[in-house]
């Protein structure tokens, strides 16, 4: 199929995201909701849906919805009501599933996303409450499965968006910008890998201009950004080609196959009639007064665009800086720390940016556990700004730094890192370079001036890095460009 072929198509796509709270107890008992432990450890009565027991809310679990719902610009119902979800899988011990269908906690948001050519706004239809299943172990050589219900009652939120999105690309962002939102608010912990942030996706085609809706399927199982847009690339051109070859696209659950890069039927969609809905009779309305709303408005930190836009007005520095060191509050807060002390704000954000996002990325670590302190790599900052280093030798003692946490003044003078900034410690080291390369001195005499990096090159190497380079270029050109070197 040509490109001209998909230009005449454009996607329509709502995402259904599954977040989890990251309370210490479920959502209507009092199970941890610690990721790992053994299975069926965390299981009681209530979650395993034993007869005569009757769920209690978790009103921490309400605070959290709430204080999403707000950063989503949501409006929060004043009463909502929880329902129950019938259908049968082996992971719902109950049989049901308790969520909210006709009343749920908070409906009509948004999510601004920034996009190569502006910002777009994707509405978000609603947002609520619900209890998660357990899971299904298909391991090991056995013919059968196994399963496993301690996410059984785990608390969820649901968000699910307007069918605004119109590219995997947007997709992406889209998913990207609720988890950064969720993780500052500290209400979910955003891992895809362990399931705590999951996505689902209904996509459709339609001829580009149109506004009807057609056909769509739902794409399960991606976990990752990256997955997200490469499933929903791939579905949107499978439909293209089915399409244009004469066929229908069938309204379907399908699953994403990473391994395979394609997506699979898995079971005919299921409508809303299906899970025979009705009012959960165990568990009264849940009525959000004005109070309970404005308590949670007052704990909202500061938002992700927020933090950007003040965090390039307040220390003049390209927004990309801004955008990159806003995508997580700690590494904002250490930002803002480093740049306190160090007086300079765009060294202080290459550094975070550069040298300890890569160090943080390497070990895998969150940046709560990253082990130079702000005030550390702050006096490093300050050491290189006031020539005491060179760009080398700083990175040097950084790598130290993060493997062995104590102060650079230490390193540096443990490793005899300080730069030669003195003309008088330079020149010697500088005049038997020259003299010891009597090849390349000839050649920048008979004019070939692209030679001088050459001799900057062999001072850097001969003083491990330590030499200014303003002055050993100084140097250089002050001794190549007299008419004879001197003796000494």
């Amino acid at each position: 199929m040509g490109k001209k072929d998909l230009q005449k198509y454009e996607a329509v796509i709502g995402l259904e995201v599954h977040a989890q709270l990251l309370t210490e107890a479920k959502l209507f008992c009092r199970c941890s909701t610690r990721f790992g432990d053994p299975p069926n450890t965390n299981t009681c009565p209530v979650c395993l849906g034993m007869p005569g027991t009757l769920p209690v809310l978790n009103s921490r679990a309400v605070d959290f919805a709430i204080k999403a719902a707000l950063a989503l610009d949501c409006t929060v119902h004043a009463v909502s009501q929880f329902a129950r979800k019938n259908y049968f899988y082996p992971d719902l011990p109950k049989g049901y599933q308790i969520t909210q269908y006709d009343k749920p906690l908070a409906e009509h948001g948004r999510i601004q996303i920034e996009l190569e050519d502006g910002k777009k706004n994707i509405g978000v239809t609603r947002l609520h409450l619900e209890e998660d299943a357990g899971k299904m172990l298909h391991e090991g050589p056995e013919k059968h499965s196994r399963v496993d219900f301690n996410r059984c009652g785990v608390p969820l939120i649901e968000i699910v968006s307007e069918p605004d999105i119109r590219s995997p690309e947007e997709a992406e962002a889209y998913l990207q910008k609720l988890r950064t939102i969720l993780v500052y608010l500290e209400v979910c912990d955003g891992n895809m890998e362990e399931g705590s942030l999951r996505c689902d996706a209904n996509l459709s085609i339609r001829p580009m201009g149109s506004t009807e809706f057609f056909t769509k399927t739902e794409v399960k199982n991606m976990n990752s950004f990256r997955g997200v847009r490469r499933a929903l690339g791939y579905e949107m051109q499978r439909q293209i080609e089915l399409v244009e070859s004469g066929g229908k696209v069938i309204q379907e659950t399908r699953l994403w196959d990473e391994s395979q890069s394609e997506t699979r039927p898995m079971r005919s969609k299921e409508e809303a009639h299906d899970y025979r809905y009705f009012p959960e009779p165990d568990l009264v309305l849940l009525r959000v007064d004005s109070d309970w709303k404005n308590r949670m408005q007052g704990d909202l930190p500061e938002l992700p665009d927020a933090k950007v836009a003040r965090l390039e007005a307040d220390y003049s520095i390209p927004r990309y800086d801004a955008s990159v060191l806003a995508t997580e509050r700690p590494l904002a807060d250490y930002y803002e720390a480093v740049a306190a002390r160090t007086g300079d704000n765009k060294l202080a954000s290459n550094w975070v940016m550069g040298e300890v996002l890569r160090i943080i990325r390497e070990k895998q670590i969150p940046m709560s556990e990253f082990p130079v302190t702000p005030e550390l790599l702050a006096e490093l900052l300050v050491m290189l700004r006031e020539s005491t280093l060179s760009g080398s030798a700083a990175k040097e003692v950084f790598a130290d730094m993060a493997e062995n946490p104590r102060g650079p003044a230490e390193i540096v003078k443990e490793k005899n890192l300080s730069q030669l900034s003195g003309e008088d410690d330079l020149r010697p080291t500088v005049l038997d370079v020259i003299k010891s390369n009597e090849k390349q001195y000839q050649q920048y005499k008979r004019g070939k001036s692209r030679i001088f990096g050459f001799f900057v090159g062999q001072v850097m190497k001969a003083t491990r890095g330590r030499a200014n380079p303003q002055v050993t270029q100084q140097l250089l050109r002050e001794l190549l460009d007299a008419d004879e070197l001197p003796y000494e």
